[in-house]
């Protein structure tokens, strides 16, 4: 990874599912922003939004 520890949080998140019952779990990844910044990542960049449709599978 390109980002120090103190950058990045990964958090795992689980509970039963209200329509089957069973158990689910889900990751949660959040980073610095001014981790992103620095590798050209931002908000205003024009590709930080999608821009065409996904490539196919």
């Amino acid at each position: 990874m390109p980002f120090s520890g103190e950058r990045i949080r990964c958090d795992l998140a689980c509970g039963i599912g209200a329509a089957d019952g069973r158990r689910h779990g889900w990751y949660t990844v959040r980073v610095d922003a001014d981790a992103l910044h620095a590798l050209g990542l931002h908000p205003d960049q024009p590709t930080a939004v999608i821009a065409g449709p996904s490539p196919p599978r």
